[in-house]
């Protein structure tokens, strides 16, 4: 019998609900429970054959520990060592070579230099830095956000350039990006499981937390939800995320990628409401019962992005 495990936090609702829908689903040659870890050894196989990750993002020792199972054999969901490379500078990069439309973005260093660095640490920045030029590539309003941040932490509209400069002094030793606004007619938060399930949602960052999903508009054209969902799998493809959402803005009928790199997305039945709660855990369990078929012990049970096969694939031919 194979054991598909679940590592998570303070959320309630998802994580169980996965373990009974998997136990529902097999429960005989597969069987699913919340991951226990009583210690940790080097190089020691792993009880579980897949894990689903929701929480290392927060705690690194259990980051450790996925990247050790992961080494032995595990199929952790989703890729601890891609998760732990990635930024959402990076992701955007990458986006805009695989022809999704995004927001002008520019990376900023640290209002704050790092701990144990002085100002002699950063003599290959110019002085001052072409503010007028990124301020002129991306226009006002802004968004100024953490370049590896999430969960709408640190977050800042700036109307013009006197305020980036009074603001981005509170952002200490955090490096940020500062973003286009993109003024949207509709926006949509997008799920996707496996690199080709996908269940687009309605969705309204401007209200209260519980109530985004909660969206009072005209159904929106066939056309446009076809092309969020080739965008979708396009980045979830190219970055390798198994579990993802991907958020879009649409303007003039164009969807804008403004956040894609969300590994341990929102599953709380309270927020995301029963009918997305439903499809998530369901294809969340025929995933991991996939995976978990799929797994062989001992070997790599990973799944790595288009970018990176692509990037191995180049450097064989040196």
């Amino acid at each position: 019998m194979k054991k598909v495990g679940i590592l998570f936090g303070m959320e309630d609702t998802f994580p169980q609900a996965f373990i009974d829908r998997v136990n529902e689903l097999d429960g005989k040659k597969i069987v699913a429970e919340a991951v226990q870890i009583d210690k940790v050894v080097q190089n020691q196989l792993s009880d579980y054959a897949v894990i689903i990750d929701r929480i290392s993002q927060d705690v690194p020792f259990y980051r450790a520990y996925l990247k050790n199972a992961a080494l032995t054999g595990t199929a952790v969901i989703n890729n601890p060592f891609w998760w732990s490379a990635d930024d959402k500078f990076f992701n955007n990069a990458l986006a805009d070579q695989l022809g999704v439309p995004l927001p002008k973005t520019v990376l900023l260093p640290s209002a704050e230099h790092p701990d144990d660095t002085t100002a002699k640490s950063f003599r290959n920045l110019k002085a001052p830095l072409d503010w007028d030029g990124m301020f002129e590539y991306i226009g006002f309003p802004a968004y100024m956000k953490p370049y590896a941040g999430g969960g709408w932490k640190n977050v800042y509209r700036l109307e013009n350039k006197e305020e980036f400069f009074a603001k981005h002094p509170e952002t200490g030793q955090l490096v940020m990006l500062l973003q286009e606004e993109i003024v949207f007619d509709e926006y949509f938060r997008v799920y996707c499981l496996g690199g080709k399930a996908v269940r687009i949602m309605e969705y309204e960052p401007r209200n209260p937390h519980h109530l985004r999903y909660v969206v009072d508009r005209a159904p929106s054209s066939k056309k446009l939800l076809s092309t969020v969902t080739k965008y979708t799998k396009t980045l979830c493809q190219g970055l390798g995320y198994d579990f993802n959402t991907v958020e879009f803005a649409v303007r003039d009928g164009i969807p804008y990628a403004i956040d894609f790199g969300n590994p341990a997305p929102d599953a709380d039945v309270n927020s995301v409401g029963q009918e997305n709660f439903e499809w998530v855990v369901e294809e969340a369990a025929r995933m991991a019962i996939r995976y978990a078929k799929a797994q062989k012990p001992g070997q790599m049970n990973l799944t790595w992005g288009t970018f990176m096969r692509d990037a191995v694939d180049q450097t064989k031919r040196f």
